[in-house]
């Protein structure tokens, strides 16, 4: 295992700049999960640690060695492609077991490491199939096992579930998850699924158009979001967002929504009198109110899933998602009025997207 130390680091394609100064820790042992939108350079980051995209300046650091020139081979990783990239010429075995012939190990150690992967992994009565004669998850449970086998310093995992089906990938993020808490080893993990990220990670970097966003721990980001984009990012259904401008009187702070509605707001925001702002709060912290309180909404359609309901409203121009355990029987067109959870509620600059914490 290896900690691994990312310095400053950038990335250029003739004069275009896809990368712009990034830096992270990340401790010996952790399972930290890159995430973000498509092209927002996390994948392009991973080929730089793994070392199949230059560095154009900063430093990578992997344990106590500055690996800017080396070569892949030289920096102790292994990695996990999207596609697999399996030899399909190749049984099971010799695909997984290539690495340590490679290297020229003893036969006894090729043929204990790979039987331990495999036992591990519950791909022992595969050994002897081709990559043709597999599903797409044994595919990738041998793709996994290839690199369990050369016992690397650091695993790199490129989107590696992104091919198999959704009831699939649930079962598959189990695995690899169990399986770094078995097998221990840093891990670094690319993924645009937000829901992955949350339920492997021990660490989320969050990135956007070349920058780190935010980096903490799942419930953290969730929790505690820098700024709109994490909020918006982290979290299904998506974050709700009502634009207004702050205001203060008697009872506290309030915003006054675009629609013309005043709702109360979290009081340690740190906010001025007609400051505009964007209110935030998530579609499981809202509850149907009687009252004055809250904000009225327009119901647009319900969607039962059986252990929820999902409803999509409208407030103004500025779309609201609300999701319920009890079975509430709403109709389309039907107004009602929702009062957020203040104390789970946020507010973010409307220029900035900066959170606004007192």
């Amino acid at each position: 295992m290896a900690s691994v130390e990312i310095r400053d680091l950038r990335k250029s394609f003739g004069a275009t700049e896809v990368l712009h100064g990034v830096s992270i820790d990340i401790a010996d042992g952790a399972f930290v999960v890159l995430v973000g939108p498509s092209g927002c350079g996390k994948s392009t980051l991973l080929r730089m640690i793994a070392g199949l995209e230059s560095i154009t300046s900063g430093e990578l650091w992997i344990g106590d060695k500055l690996v800017n020139m080396a070569p892949p081979k030289e920096r102790d990783i292994a990695m996990v492609f999207q596609n697999y990239a399996l030899y399909p010429h190749m049984t099971v075995y010799e695909n997984m077991a290539f690495s340590m012939r490679l290297r020229k190990a003893p036969q006894a150690e090729t043929d204990q490491r790979t039987r331990q992967a495999a036992e591990i992994l519950g791909l022992t009565p595969l050994l002897d199939r081709y990559p043709r004669q597999l599903s797409g998850g044994q595919r990738q449970r041998v793709a996994m096992g290839r690199a369990i086998v050369r016992d690397p310093a650091l695993f790199l995992f490129d989107e590696p579930l992104s091919n198999l089906d959704a009831k699939l990938r649930v079962a598959m993020r189990t695995e690899i998850k169990a399986l770094h808490q078995r097998v221990g080893g840093t891990t670094i993990y690319v993924t645009h699924d937000q829901i992955e990220a949350m339920t492997m990670a021990d660490q989320i970097v969050v990135m956007q158009g070349g920058h780190v966003e935010q980096i903490g721990a799942p419930l953290e980001l969730y929790d505690h979001p820098a700024n709109q984009f994490v909020a918006g990012f982290m979290g299904s259904p998506a974050m709700n967002f009502i634009k207004g401008r702050a205001k203060r009187d008697d009872a506290g702070l309030a915003v006054v929504t675009d629609a013309g509605e005043t709702v109360r707001a979290p009081h340690d925001a740190a906010v001025t009198d007609g400051q505009p702002v964007v209110m935030g709060f998530r579609p499981e912290h809202l509850s149907v109110t009687e009252g004055a309180e809250g904000i009225g909404v327009e119901v647009v359609v319900t969607e039962p899933t059986g252990s929820e309901i999902h409803v999509a409203a409208r407030h103004g121009a500025d779309a609201v998602t609300a999701v319920f355990r009890e079975r509430l029987s709403l109709s389309p067109g039907q107004r009602i009025r929702l009062a957020p959870d203040l104390a789970r509620a946020h507010l973010f600059d409307a220029d900035t997207g900066r959170a606004l914490r007192a």
